[in-house]
């Protein structure tokens, strides 16, 4: 059991968080999406401190997290030339590249596949951690494995209170859903994981970008790609955007029975439901939304006995990594 400490990003906290990384004990740091868990990313026994950490199944690998500085094609081997404007063009960013590995990364941290996710964050206190520990660093999100991942360092800290030593608090993460996933290792760049970086946005770069189809017995290539994922510790109910008495009849049957329910959704929703009712609200528009969806989570799962959420629009690209999230974290009604 550690004495968890929450500091913020300072000379003196990143002093610490060096001293931890270089002893081989994971460090919690925000990132523009969400916070990781972060080890050296050559070190087998602190990558298995995070699994640890975490309670992460040990086929789900994690990405790497480097500084713009870094040479990435010192561990990955770069098969397409488009990889270089995709990096050029969205990094640093929310964007994780899947390359070829050159294997000096940590076979724990890629769960022995012969690839690795590279993620260069634009958070400039993300950057700041990772200057200070001088090494590439795997980390996935800094929560308990399956539940909903945390955007503040307070939502770390409810998870990883005892387990690890140090969280940097750098405030709320303004993305707040995880990187893009995209896999370089064909000739067309493939979304494994829905985000912020789009695949309209892809194509405007490199003229051509596809969605992987993967069923949940398929071997896992990327964080994010097993089916549930992200929930809170209350009840959900997930509906359509046209299901709106449905969501009603589920809201109003459970205050008959004396509980209490939020209705979870975004603005165009919420003018179609009972003005008093109880308000998880995500915002307006597809970024509002992205960076509102774990927040509002955490927070239902605090004051809801259930959470009715509802759908969201996908015709802003960002609402399809929104609707990526949704569906593993909140069950169909």
């Amino acid at each position: 059991m550690f004495e968890t400490e929450i500091l913020e990003i300072n000379e003196k906290s990143l002093e610490k968080a060096r001293k931890y990384i270089s002893e081989g004990l994971p460090v919690a740091f925000p990132t523009e999406t969400v916070y990781g868990l972060g080890a050296s990313a050559f070190n087998d026994d602190a990558i298995k401190k995070i699994f640890e950490a975490k309670g992460r199944p040990s086929d789900n690998p994690l990405i790497v997290h480097v500084d713009e500085s870094y040479d990435v094609d010192k561990l990955v081997e770069v098969t397409y030339d488009y990889a270089y404007k995709l990096r050029e063009a969205f990094t640093p960013g929310p964007l994780t590249m899947v390359y070829k590995s050159k294997g000096a990364v940590s076979k724990i941290a890629t769960c022995g596949l012969d690839t690795v996710g590279i993620r260069i964050p634009g958070s400039e206190d993300a950057r700041k951690f990772l200057k200070a520990v001088g090494a590439p660093i795997a980390a996935p999100s800094a929560n308990i494995s399956k539940h909903t991942s945390p955007v503040t360092a307070r939502h770390v800290y409810d998870d990883m209170k005892g387990r690890i030593p140090l969280i940097l608090d750098g405030g709320k993460c303004v993305g707040g859903i995880e990187s893009t996933v995209l896999d370089v290792t064909t000739d067309t760049p493939t979304i494994l994981r829905s985000g912020l970086v789009t695949a309209e946005m892809i194509k405007r770069v490199v003229g051509k970008c596809a969605y992987s189809t993967n069923k949940e017995t398929d071997k896992v290539r990327a964080p994010g790609m097993k089916y549930t994922h992200y929930t809170p510790k209350c009840e959900t109910a997930l509906f359509k955007r046209d299901e709106i008495e449905r969501a009603k009849n589920l809201y109003e049957n459970y205050e008959k029975e004396g509980k209490i329910p939020y209705f979870m959704c975004d603005s165009e929703i919420e003018e179609r439901l009972p003005v008093n009712a109880n308000y998880l609200r995500l915002g307006k528009t597809a970024e509002e939304i992205a960076s509102n969806l774990y927040y509002k989570l955490l927070e239902g799962e605090k004051v809801a006995d259930i959470i009715v959420a509802f759908e969201v629009d996908t015709a802003d690209e960002v609402g399809i990594g929104v609707m990526n999230r949704l569906t593993k974290a909140c069950k169909r009604i």
